[in-house]
């Protein structure tokens, strides 16, 4: 018994800490909120908090026919919260297909020139993103000498907070501004999606703690494999051969990139095992995500709605739970003795916002396979930018890797793509 607990106790330790960070700085053991899975655990105990409320709400409402029987003041916004305003239905009925799936006729160099915006705005959006992502999850802040290491910023959700505030402002101000759909989704629903959204948002902060942001490009490159498997489990979708062999040729290319992976002093171009499983968490809560936000479409509503939705929840869960463990005033505190921080955390969150009115206004102007093309070539591009302004490694086989990976994302383009034009019907032919 005595072995086990020993060959158990060093397991846990690796799975916690990064092996290399421990060796260089055993403080990292004195507190527990220097543990990622304890950290994950409050977390968790903070959303519960609004969460578990909710649900005993949500449920006495439905069990009590408040629909048929409620008034007052109240009754609007429980309408709204718990049981919606309409029935399901096809996305945006009442809007017509073309202009939201196909590009919007007008002379050649008009088009040329609105592609080029929107490449330029998702590069420009998305490049800055990531720069600013690994900087202030990997450096540190007031360094003024050389024997001077200033100091990290840790709080991954407050970040998450910043990101989902602002993104709140600006879909609400969008919202006000344009002409939306009748919105008829009850509003509870949207909190599963901003659950996961705020947990893959974390793990996507705190995995560069201990990977480097190369190892977590491709990561995100690979998430289509468990996508397919939420959207089997969830949306009891079906899928074709070719999507199968892309997944895989993914698998192999992420796989030769990480066991290529060289090891440097510096914590952030280690992959540990640590990083390894938050990648997963991150990939997971991802994957659901998008399938439920998919199920969520059903019900007439714009992108920019859903948007709200998620975030409105999303800034719920996160200052709730920051302000329950004290760390909301602590990382505004941060921000005041870092004037850099500060701008670095409200840039990031411009990116951010910013980016996904890009992301909505490409697929609707030019479509999803445009779209991912150009998202295809930003991963690529961010991850020669971090290599360059980071130094990050990368062996031979990584390279080949990295080249397999992106060699299946436009296959996976070119055959979706194919396999939708050959579906359209073709138009009759005068006589």
């Amino acid at each position: 018994m005595q072995c086990r607990r020993d060959g158990v106790w060093p397991a846990l330790v690796h799975l916690l800490f990064p092996c290399a960070v421990i060796a260089e700085d055993p403080s990292l053991l004195n507190s527990w909120h220097d543990v990622w899975f304890f950290r994950f655990l409050v977390n968790m105990l903070g959303y519960a908090t609004i969460i578990v409320p909710g649900y005993f709400l949500i449920s006495y409402f439905k069990r009590s026919n408040y629909l048929d029987r409620g008034s007052g003041l109240c009754y609007p916004l429980i309408k709204t919260c718990v049981f919606g305003g309409e029935d399901k239905s096809s996305l945006l009925d009442d809007v017509p297909v073309s202009s939201r799936n196909e590009p919007d006729s007008g002379s050649t160099v008009k088009q040329a020139l609105k592609l080029m915006f929107c490449a330029a705005g998702l590069q420009a959006s998305y490049l800055t993103w990531g720069v600013l992502q690994e900087r202030v999850m990997t450096r540190s802040y007031g360094a003024v000498a050389p024997d001077h290491d200033g100091e990290k910023f840790k709080d991954s959700q407050f970040l998450v907070f910043m990101n989902r505030i602002l993104a709140l402002t600006v879909s609400g101000l969008w919202c006000m501004l344009f002409k939306q759909p009748r919105h008829g989704a009850p509003m509870y629903m949207y909190s599963f999606a901003s659950l996961s959204n705020i947990l893959s948002s974390w793990c996507q902060y705190e995995a560069l703690k201990f990977i480097s942001f190369p190892t977590q490009v491709l990561a995100k490159a690979s998430k289509v494999i468990p996508v397919m498997l939420m959207g089997k489990l969830i949306s009891r979708k079906s899928y074709e051969y070719w999507e199968y062999f892309t997944a895989v040729l993914i698998s192999v290319g992420v796989s030769m990139f990480l066991l290529s992976s060289t090891t440097s002093k510096h914590p952030s171009t280690v992959t540990t095992f640590s990083g390894v499983v938050i990648l997963i968490g991150y990939i997971v809560f991802d994957s659901f995500t998008s399938n439920w936000q998919d199920n969520l479409f059903k019900y007439k509503m714009s992108s920019v709605q859903m948007m709200f939705g998620v975030n409105l929840f999303s800034c719920l869960f996160t200052v709730g739970s920051l302000l329950e463990q004290g760390a909301f005033f602590e990382s505004l505190a941060f921000m005041t003795r870092h004037s850099e921080f500060a701008f670095h955390a409200v840039l990031l969150s411009v990116c951010s916002a910013c980016g996904q009115l890009f992301i909505f206004y490409t697929i609707s102007q030019f479509g999803a396979a445009i779209f991912t093309i150009i998202m295809t070539l930003r991963q690529a591009f961010a991850i020669l930018l971090s290599c360059f302004l980071y130094g990050h490694s990368v062996t031979i086989v990584g390279g080949f890797g990295v080249a397999v990976v992106f060699v299946a994302l436009f296959l996976r383009v070119y055959a979706r793509s194919r396999m939708k034009s050959s579906r359209q019907p073709s138009l009759p032919q005068k006589v």
